[in-house]
């Protein structure tokens, strides 16, 4: 696909897997390209869980699904009734996670370019999750960002020390579709923010439009 067909195709997916397997040099292909981001000072910060086991994969599932109900019960109204309709997660439908770590010591105690500002490094990783998604999205594959955890319970799900930070768990196979609008613009939870709205002129609100 031309780049910017896989940038408008990229979507967040949750019910579409179809569990099938992928192949290993797709896999390859799919983690080279996150492996390939750029990091701040060459720290490449990052490493990549890959979560097959179906048992830990429904442990964390009715994690999630606790973190859901938790935020579900602060909804009132129509939110409530939108949010029922939402699935937020593939992880027993998709053929495997991939969850991706921050390590702030990959590269210390002298972090070319992160002295003034710490989170580059957390910027870093969160370069590698879009390139392994723009790289799904190419190779035919859907990818799901799951949010609704606890970082401490997944540490210790999966034996992470308690120096490296899990930033995503990520839902990875094929899918039977991607969906043409995102989930949460077609079940009316948030409309786009057209871009003339957050491009700015020179100072913060001087907008173009």
């Amino acid at each position: 696909m031309d780049f910017y067909e896989v940038v408008g195709k990229r979507r967040d997916v949750r019910a579409e897997f179809t569990g099938a397997p992928i192949a290993d040099e797709v896999l390859h292909r799919v983690l080279s390209a996150a492996h390939a981001a750029p990091s701040v000072g060459m720290s490449q910060p990052w490493d990549f869980v890959l979560v097959r086991d179906k048992d830990t994969r429904a442990e964390f599932h009715q994690h999630v699904h606790g973190e859901r109900a938790e935020y579900a019960a602060t909804l009132t109204g129509e939110r409530a009734e939108t949010f029922e309709r939402i699935k937020i997660d593939g992880i027993l439908e998709s053929t495997l996670s991939v969850v991706v770590t921050y390590d702030p010591h990959r590269g210390s105690p002298s972090v070319l370019g992160r002295h003034a500002i710490a989170d580059a490094g957390l910027y870093s990783v969160c370069l590698a999750i879009q390139n392994l998604w723009l790289a799904a999205t190419a190779e035919g594959l859907g990818v799901g960002w799951v949010s609704f955890y606890r970082e401490e319970y997944l540490q210790g799900l999966l034996g992470i020390p308690q120096t490296v930070r899990p930033v995503a768990w990520l839902c990875l196979g094929p899918v039977d579709r991607l969906q043409e609008v995102p989930d949460l613009e077609r079940h009316g939870w948030r409309s786009r923010t057209p871009l003339d709205q957050v491009v700015h002129l020179e100072r913060y609100n001087a907008h173009t439009g």
